[in-house]
């Protein structure tokens, strides 16, 4: 439960990272098959988690210790 509380924001990214991830490649997809991320669903999903992973870890706030 610590680990949750601890990395909150990063697994909402992750979350939302891969929804988005998916529904690119289930809405825009790739016609030809030839796409290195969008061609399967299992890549397109992986790839939005990362950089939703990414993109949510830059809101954190660092702790000072003054």
């Amino acid at each position: 439960m610590n680990f949750i509380l601890k990395y909150k924001l990063t697994l909402i990214g992750i979350f939302i990272g891969g929804l988005a991830g998916f529904a690119y490649y289930y809405f825009i997809g790739c016609a030809s098959g030839t796409c290195a991320i969008t061609s399967k669903p299992l890549n397109s999903t992986a790839y939005g988690a990362l950089m939703g992973a990414l993109a949510f870890t830059s809101f954190k706030k660092e702790k000072s210790k003054n």
